[in-house]
């Protein structure tokens, strides 16, 4: 079970790479179309307009198509072998799911047309219970079909996954041997996804009602919710379970439901990028979704984190300090452009446990605060581009100065409390481990770090599986415990988290993409 959400957990985030940039340009679009901050005159060019339209109409087309691009992603990244099939099957899974949701809900009356507003009130229904049953359907790729949103898609590439990596190598008898092997994955998912429609028929009215209750007890919480969402996100990063925390709240009712333009809008990312897409900015309607997004983030991500970095370096001993610098000024700035942290808290979090508490409590206040001053900064990092982008330029409505003032606190708060904390209690951040006479720590780096990693692991037989996501190399191995931990990080690794005996992590930041192709490009572990 561990293993499946890890798996899962890395599968999510392949679409959110995408938006996360889709969404820039979203924000970079509406600041170029709004006539108070770039003036008349840029906005009646008419020819730059329909240029930044057709951008933001590009990026607003990957919002809609969300669910299917998570059907894909999930396939792929749970897939063991023969990723470009199950990438397919999901695609034809996809669809299949919700053309039979489409034909059970045709046989029952229920089409487009007696679902939608104005026949249900010329039926008889007050134009809120017209609505609230309305709002419980809608279009997927031109089928009509139940409002499932992302659930949609993770369920089918799921079902498709475990389908591929239990049929992709199947041997069929010699007069239909053609359908064997990966052209069998493709057969056996239009047999059985259908039956998976057939039961969500059934069960989604009665999961979705419990989600959409979830989200109005969080809603209810107030800042409290906030603060238990932040404080919750940094405590699971060890885990790598965030992930599916952030995108419960990014793309389901936990994280709120909004009609915006006579649509009903369902997540918070999904609120938020749909109000942004709007001619009009209404702050009052995205605050409530962006509470939980990157708001939260910019005050430990951009002022706070790269402060206790300092720290850190400062706290090394005198010798150490030039490595030190070596490895987290890299940290530092990921977490301050990008908000990517993991390379900075792996640095601390598991040797200290009250520094790590503190971080997450300090994560739940900022949430809160932000919350409590109204931001409206939106996006998923958290780093000095959403602030910049989503909010500087976005004006004053966004009260994205308050992110600043709080983030000043929050520098002065992390940099003398790590500091003291460190000296203190003698805490084994970089710089200050506990060497054998005469040891020396060394990043090493000869050119061919993938074999060097390799070789750290327990060579190429040791290895099973390699995975990467934005910050982790995740690896499974026949025996995690013959890892050398200090060999991996004499590589710059930041942290190494052993899961179990078989499943090892290895944070390397945001460079882990082409430390993974290197480890890969290793004879023996090219189709790991």
């Amino acid at each position: 079970m561990k293993d499946f959400f890890q798996k899962l957990g890395k599968s999510l985030m392949m679409p959110i790479s995408i938006i996360a940039a889709a969404g820039i340009f979203l924000g970079l679009g509406s600041v170029l179309q709004n006539p108070d901050i770039v003036g008349e005159a840029f906005v009646s060019f008419t020819a730059v307009q329909n240029i930044i339209g057709f951008i933001r109409a590009l990026a607003g087309a990957l919002f809609g198509n969300l669910p299917i691009l998570f059907a894909v992603s999930i396939a792929i990244g749970m897939a063991k072998k023969e990723k470009p099939t199950a990438a397919f099957a999901a695609v034809i899974g996809f669809i299949i799911f919700h053309v039979t949701l489409r034909y059970i809900l045709q046989i029952n009356g229920l089409t487009a047309e007696t679902t939608s507003i104005d026949y249900l009130v010329g039926q008889g229904l007050s134009e809120l219970e017209a609505t609230q049953i309305s709002s419980q359907y809608e279009m997927v790729l031109g089928i009509f079909t139940l409002r499932m949103n992302v659930f949609a898609g993770i369920l089918t590439g799921g079902l498709v996954a475990a389908l591929h990596n239990k049929f992709y190598n199947i041997e069929l008898p010699v007069a239909i041997s053609f359908f064997g092997g990966k052209r069998f994955i493709p057969i056996v998912t239009t047999v059985v996804v259908p039956v998976l429609g057939f039961i969500m028929y059934y069960i989604w009215p009665f999961l979705g009602g419990a989600i959409e209750s979830l989200g109005n007890i969080i809603a209810n919480a107030g800042v409290f919710g906030t603060f238990l969402f932040g404080f919750l996100e940094r405590l699971l990063i060890p885990t790598g379970l965030h992930h599916i925390l952030n995108q419960l709240v990014r793309f389901t009712p936990i994280g709120g439901i909004a009609t915006i333009d006579g649509e009903q809008v369902v997540g918070a990312l999904n609120i938020f990028n749909t109000a942004l897409a709007q001619e009009v900015l209404d702050f009052d309607l995205m605050a409530t979704a962006t509470r939980f997004l990157a708001q939260g983030k910019v005050p430990f991500m951009v002022f706070g984190l790269p402060a206790a970095g300092f720290a850190i370096i400062k706290s090394a001993r005198s010798g150490e300090q030039k490595r030190v610098k070596g490895l987290l000024y890299a940290a530092i700035l990921a977490s301050f452009t990008t908000g990517i942290t993991e390379p900075l808290e792996f640095s601390f979090i598991f040797v200290s446990p009250i520094l790590f508490v503190f971080h997450a409590f300090m994560s739940g206040l900022s949430f809160m605060l932000m919350d409590l001053f109204n931001v409206v900064i939106g996006n998923v990092q958290g780093g000095a581009i959403d602030l910049t982008v989503f909010g500087i330029l976005q004006g004053s409505g966004t009260n994205w100065f308050f992110a600043v003032i709080v983030g000043i606190g929050y520098a002065f708060a992390y940099y003398f409390f790590f500091k003291y904390i460190i000296e203190k209690k003698n805490v084994q951040t970089p710089g200050r481990e506990k060497l054998d006479e005469g040891e020396e720590v060394v990043i090493k780096d000869d050119g061919n770090i993938g074999e060097t990693i390799v070789n750290a692991l327990g060579g190429v037989d040791n290895i099973e599986e390699i995975e990467n996501c934005f910050t982790r190399l995740r690896l499974v191995l026949k025996d995690a415990n013959v890892a050398d931990e200090k060999a991996l990080k004499n590589t710059g690794a930041a942290g190494v988290v052993k899961i179990d005996d078989t499943h090892l992590q290895v944070i390397y930041g945001p460079q882990v993409e082409g430390i993974a192709q290197k480890v890969k490009g290793v004879p023996g572990n090219e189709e790991k």
